[in-house]
């Protein structure tokens, strides 16, 4: 079996599902598995949603409407017959959104979160299903939440690999084409899970693992893995053949391509994976597979933005040791606080991090008690893979630097932009 992963740029509209179709023709679909993200921008309409459940309750309804409203018109455009079971189907999806909406009792943000997100996936994998039965493809509607089970860590739970693997390994049927949601898992008591934004990736190597599945394609809009993000980078070029190490590193610092989780699972059972455009679906893409690094013969950029700066140094000027260290980190992991990188000095500690769950502020107010805390918020970390003085010199132009560190193969340079 072949898994295949379509992410929202790919079905964000009825060209893009006729497109999937087309992709399918060429590349073939028999004994292949699909795992489909939620339409276009779904998520984040999504999230308004939650955000309007919790505080603007006034402006639910007409949320919740905007998304209806988005599905239903690529419906028209796929299907002439409105009395079509897909609409009927859709609008089921949409009537469970509404009850839980209507009914849930729990104050809990990310349990919230996780049940109201979720329908993304589940109503963009129900259209294509139907449009790919409705153009005479044999095709099985899996609900990916009765295979993947997880802990209870609502927003980014943790696989149990022993029964995902039991439940997928017994109960995906090969040769037709099976398309699930991307994401999504369930815990214990039944109730949606997610495994972190972008985890459609994710799922696709969970799948390919417990189905010891001959290949994973990422469909992307991009020729395949870039040196570089081209939205940031002018004379971005195509990585043809990377190993897993050098695409986990890749991964590690933010490459946007591949999820940080999904490789992982793949090279502990040498899953090729390859990273191939939904537009141009013949091209060759990029292969991640075992190997020696042949590639890159050139610095790699990645950029993350949006990032923290943080400097904590001792009150009374005594040293920041091993004691404080791991207490601090303790903090960031319960906060859930992702640091991306580390520098300390005798008496002080500078961390970068990404808060993206909004926990700083609360944080802030107990690191201070035992620190000075000073912070800077909006810098851009800057990751170069096999750096050179060009591409350092590339970076740091018109900012200004805060923070630059270097290994044998790596540099990170944290800049602000200069106004």
């Amino acid at each position: 079996m072949r898994v295949f992963k379509f992410g929202g740029a790919s079905v964000k509209d009825a060209d893009g599902i006729r497109n999937v179709y087309e992709v399918l023709q060429k590349a073939g679909y028999e004994d292949v598995l699909l795992v489909v993200s939620a339409m276009g921008k779904t998520t984040n309409a999504l999230e308004v949603v939650i955000k309007n459940y919790f505080e603007q309750s006034a402006e639910l309804s007409s949320s919740v409407q905007e998304i209806k409203k988005y599905h239903n018109q690529i419906l028209l455009d796929l299907f002439d017959d409105e009395n079509h079971a897909v609409f009927e189907a859709v609008q089921a999806h949409f009537s469970d959104l509404e009850y839980f909406l209507a009914h849930n009792k729990s104050p809990n943000y990310n349990f919230v979160y996780d049940q109201i997100v979720s329908m993304g996936e589940i109503i963009s994998t129900t259209i294509l299903s139907h449009f790919m039965s409705f153009m005479g493809i044999d095709t099985q509607w899996i609900d990916v939440r009765n295979f993947v089970k997880t802990n209870a860590n609502y927003r980014d739970a943790e696989v149990d690999w022993e029964l995902t693997q039991q439940n997928i390994a017994q109960n995906i049927k090969t040769k037709s084409l099976n398309i699930t949601q991307g994401f999504l898992g369930s815990d214990e008591n039944n109730f949606t899970t997610t495994l972190g934004r972008e985890g459609s990736d994710y799922t696709a190597a969970i799948f390919a693992y417990c189905l010891n599945a001959e290949s994973v394609t990422i469909w992307k809009d991009v020729p395949g893995v870039m040196n570089a993000d081209p939205r940031y980078f002018e004379n971005a070029s195509l990585l043809n053949q990377i190993s897993y190490r050098e695409a986990i590193e890749l991964a590690f610092y933010g490459a946007s391509v591949i999820h940080p989780k999904t490789l992982q699972p793949l090279q502990k059972k040498e899953i090729p994976l390859y990273v191939k455009s939904f537009i141009n679906p013949l091209l060759p893409g990029t292969s991640v597979s075992k190997g020696v690094d042949l590639e890159p013969y050139y610095p790699c950029f990645i950029v993350k933005r949006n990032q923290l700066l943080i400097s904590l140094s001792s009150i009374d000027f005594s040293f920041i040791m091993e004691e404080n260290i791991s207490e601090i980190f303790k903090l960031f992991h319960d906060y859930k606080i992702k640091v991306n990188l580390i520098q300390n000095s005798a008496i002080s500690f500078s961390v970068c991090v990404e808060d993206k769950f909004e926990n700083f502020n609360e944080l802030n107010s107990i690191l201070s008690k035992k620190f000075k805390v000073e912070f800077t918020e909006n810098v851009t970390l800057y990751t170069i893979r096999h750096f050179n003085e060009e591409a350092a010199e590339m970076v740091e132009t018109n900012k200004t630097v805060l923070l630059k560190q270097v290994s044998r193969e790596t540099m990170q340079i944290i800049t602000k932009e200069i106004n």
